[in-house]
């Protein structure tokens, strides 16, 4: 299968190519700077030096790469460290959640893409209600903190918009990622990151359970079931439907169900 990887370089995608390349597949990756591509070649992808958020740009790229699916995992998270303006801080993922999501979605209608499959995140964002396992059903937190109010509404829209139009939004669990070492730091209080986080069609999922311990995920954790996702989706978790593959245009035209902020 052919594969365009969006944000290829970032935490996510520089594990996933590997992941991808291994499985048989032909990935092409992008990223925003030219000194990237040589890694992301070495890792076997043929690179491209992409703005996610220019349109015309993203359309090119699918048309030409003709792929089959499209994985977009575009971020802007190196090097966060104000966490107290929340928003400002995330102010480029939250463009490229929104305006790159839709500059991709576009642009797999175009190219006449059969899957899509989107970063998506779970961790704080659910009604401070019920248990601590947390599915697709189960209400997210209706009033956020005044100074993240802009990045929830990015992500809304990023699982709205993919999910209306027949993707996959995979809500991702709490998770740092290190250069050399993958994901070794304790998750967030009270949850980690599931194995077996996916969507269903139609719907985003995210199953969350409390650690006895501070939690140690390996770097396969997400980009395998990311990699599981795009091309061979396992059966139905937690009674959620198995995904179908990107096959209804009328789907495809469908338009996102909020807007952001």
């Amino acid at each position: 299968m052919k594969v365009l990887v969006a944000g290829a370089s970032v935490a996510i995608g520089i594990r996933l190519v590997p992941q991808l390349v291994d499985h048989g597949h032909e990935v092409t990756g992008t990223c925003r700077s030219p000194d990237k591509t040589e890694r992301l070649h070495g890792l076997g992808a043929e690179p491209i030096v992409l703005d996610v958020l220019d349109p015309d740009a993203v359309r090119k790229a699918a048309v030409d790469a003709k792929p089959e699916a499209i994985v977009h995992q575009a971020t802007a998270l190196a090097d966060l460290s104000d966490f107290k303006h929340f928003d400002r801080s995330f102010a480029q993922t939250n463009r490229l959640r929104t305006m790159g999501t839709d500059a991709l979605l576009a642009a797999a209608r175009e190219a006449g893409v059969r899957r899509f499959v989107a970063q998506s995140y779970a961790n704080h964002r659910y009604a401070r209600e019920g248990g601590p396992v947390k599915t697709e059903d189960d209400p997210l937190d209706p009033t956020p903190v005044p100074a993240m109010r802009e990045t929830e509404a990015a992500m809304i829209y990023l699982d709205r918009a993919v999910t209306a139009a027949g993707g996959i939004a995979l809500r991702c669990g709490n998770s740092t990622a290190i250069p050399t070492t993958g994901w070794s730091r304790p998750c967030a209080h009270g949850s980690s990151p599931s194995s077996a986080m996916a969507a269903g069609s139609g719907r985003s999922f995210t199953s969350m359970t409390p650690p006895p311990r501070p939690c140690s995920r390996s770097s396969t954790t997400v980009p395998a079931s990311t990699t599981s996702w795009t091309t061979s989706p396992p059966p139905s978790t937690c009674g959620c439907q198995s995904s179908r593959r990107w096959s209804e245009p009328s789907r495809l035209n469908a338009s996102p169900a909020c807007s952001p902020g």
